[in-house]
């Protein structure tokens, strides 16, 4: 390992858009969600656009997956291919969609006062 790897404390994450897709079949959307409603995850900060807003119960009903939708997965793993997620209520015949975008690299050391665990054999515990 160079000394350069060694010191490389950087990790990628996919930046990902939300975006309600609205029934094709003319269903009731009860959750608020119009054509084109989107926010974006970049990092651990969620962007929607100036003026928009989303329901923060649709929000609750995808904010479990996006922090594995976050990060590469197996190409079998549903987590990969598997995008919709349904309206949190029954009767809403809106889906919310994630899709990856670009990858986004951060800094171990930029995100969190624990450190890397000893090169040499540490733990991450400290044992």
């Amino acid at each position: 390992m160079s000394s350069h790897e060694a010191n490389d404390d950087s990790f990628e994450l996919y930046d990902l858009r939300v975006e309600a897709v609205m029934p094709e079949d003319g269903g009731k959307v009860y959750c608020g969600a119009k054509p084109g409603d989107h926010f974006e995850l970049r990092g651990e900060m969620l962007h929607m656009p100036p003026g928009q807003g989303f329901s923060i119960y649709s929000i609750a009903a995808v904010l479990p997956l996006l922090a594995a939708k976050q990060r590469p997965t197996h190409p079998n793993d549903w987590m990969t291919s598997d995008a919709d997620v349904a309206c949190p209520d029954p009767n809403c015949a809106s889906r919310l969609r994630i899709t990856r975008l670009g990858l986004r690299r951060f800094s171990h050391a930029a995100t969190t006062a624990v450190p890397l665990p000893d090169a040499a054999g540490g733990s991450e515990n400290g044992e």
